[in-house]
């Protein structure tokens, strides 16, 4: 009798579970709730997606911008490095033409002092022969010794300093040796630096007139298509033959500048008019 109470209360516990189960697998059953929950799966699913395309999107921009910092660091580095080493290259420049100004002031200083002292030997040579003059008016008459001693030590300060003169004359040019090869290498770095900033100027005017005549390659993405038509109209540039032929198909139209059915053959590209109608600039966009 035990037994037979515990089944039947088992029994009614397995049915209560069994409504409840069929309660909650009701709605499952009915028409629209498999399309229902699959809509919502889809939806899910694509919120996953759509929120992974998203941090994906973030990590990339992270990382562009992170390189593009790093490359304007490295921009930046380079920029100050290149100012420092031409400030550096200016200082010594200075230093070395300063240097060189100083010992060349010091030369003429020496020249100076070795002409002055030539002058009081002059001078001196005036003097002795007034006094001699003026001692034999009187009577006097001074030995011949003297005067040849006079003249010996005359004669060696006179050689001595002319040969500093020469040694300073020397020195003098091959400072202004020096110097003038300075500003020769300064007038040449000008030069290359004004040559520099025209090449990169026509290099620019060229870029802006390819990105006219082809588009700009930054913004369209579609340049690699263009280029069968970039080397087309650029194979003069690397053929011989090439340039030949369309040299020879040019001369046929030449004529002169006043002539009344033509005109002279443009220097370079031809840049197109900007549009004349808003129509023709929506079309040009």
């Amino acid at each position: 009798e035990g037994d037979a109470e515990g089944w039947e209360q088992e029994r009614e516990e397995a049915e209560a579970a069994l409504l409840e189960l069929r309660e909650a697998v009701r709605p499952v059953r009915e028409p629209g709730c498999l399309r229902e929950l699959g809509r919502k799966a889809q939806k899910a699913r694509k919120r996953r997606q759509r929120l992974q395309r998203r941090r994906q999107e973030a990590r990339a921009a992270k990382e562009e911008e992170a390189a593009r910092a790093a490359e304007r660091e490295a921009e930046i580095d380079r920029w100050r490095a290149k100012r420092i080493q031409d400030v550096e290259e200016k200082n010594r420049e200075q230093e070395l033409k300063a240097a060189a100004d100083s010992v060349l002031s010091e030369v003429r200083k020496k020249q100076a002092d070795t002409k002055r002292m030539l002058d009081i030997l002059a001078a001196l040579e005036k003097l002795r022969k007034l006094r001699k003059e003026a001692a034999i008016r009187k009577g006097l008459c001074p030995p011949p010794s003297a005067d040849e001693a006079f003249e010996n030590q005359v004669e060696s300060l006179r050689t001595l300093l002319k040969n500093h003169t020469q040694l300073y004359e020397a020195e003098e040019r091959a400072l202004r040796v020096m110097l003038e090869g300075e500003q020769e290498e300064e007038r040449k770095r000008e030069m290359e630096n004004k040559q520099k900033k025209e090449r990169e100027k026509l290099l620019q005017q060229k870029s802006e007139i390819d990105a006219k005549l082809f588009g700009d390659p930054d913004e369209f993405p579609l340049a690699h298509l263009l280029q069968p038509f970039r080397e087309y109209y650029l194979q003069a540039e690397h053929s011989v033959a090439a340039l030949i032929q369309i040299r020879h198909e040019w001369d046929r139209y030449l004529v002169p500048a006043d002539h009344p059915e033509g005109s002279c053959i443009p220097p370079g590209w031809v840049i197109p008019s900007l549009p004349s109608s808003d129509t023709w600039a929506t079309a040009v966009r």
